[in-house]
């Protein structure tokens, strides 16, 4: 597949060749779903806890005797039924992790990238390299390229002027290119990627 490369001018510099087993697959949309849903519950802490009857404080003798008041029998008033009392089936600390094999994330990742690719939602750039941090001239430079919505801007490495630029910037995000993932790349409609950036997703992927 051949898709443009722009400077940041907007202006097309020459053409570069996406790798079809990474970029021209048919979406698996199965394994791209398991793997947004084993991302999303890695995500999660898992520290939501609530009280049993036996941990709520109180409760420690029965609030009347068992027969001859007419009322019904109980033997607590920390019992799930009475109010501030224990809780029956709530939430307990525990791991939500999901386990997903290598193949199948590097699926995941190839059938995302293929499907922004045959969108025309990934901008190819020469180099993306800012002298200072300046929130206007990445506007500009989002401009140049008709970015008119979201995007996601993939670095080679971390870049400060670059990130301190973005940061500003409703719906913009930088992310280095080895933590791509598959929610990052549904999330935003146009994927830039500096030429540096390829070569690490096809060295990654391919």
């Amino acid at each position: 597949m051949q898709v443009s490369i722009r400077n940041m001018a907007g202006e097309t510099i020459g053409e570069a060749e996406l790798r079809d087993d990474i970029f021209g697959l048919e979406p698996h949309e199965a394994v791209m779903h398991q793997a947004v849903v084993r991302q999303l519950a890695n995500a999660r802490q898992g520290t939501a806890d609530t009280k049993t009857r036996g941990e709520v404080s109180g409760g420690g003798r029965k609030p009347w005797r068992q027969k001859g008041t007419g009322r019904a029998r109980q033997g607590s008033i920390r019992a799930p039924q009475w109010r501030k009392g224990g809780v029956v089936f709530g939430p307990h600390p525990r791991s939500y992790r999901k386990r997903m094999p290598r193949k199948m994330r590097r699926l995941a990742l190839r059938s995302a990238l293929s499907a922004k690719a045959a969108e025309n939602q990934i901008v190819l750039l020469d180099d993306l390299a800012m002298g200072v941090p300046r929130t206007k001239d990445m506007l500009a430079v989002l401009d140049n390229l008709k970015v008119e919505s979201s995007a996601l801007i993939l670095m080679p490495e971390r870049d400060f002027n670059v990130e301190r630029s973005v940061n500003n910037i409703p719906d913009v995000k930088t992310l280095r290119a080895t933590c791509l993932s598959v929610i990052d790349i549904l999330n935003y409609d146009t994927v830039i990627v500096p030429l540096k950036s390829l070569a690490i997703i096809e060295q990654i992927l391919g």
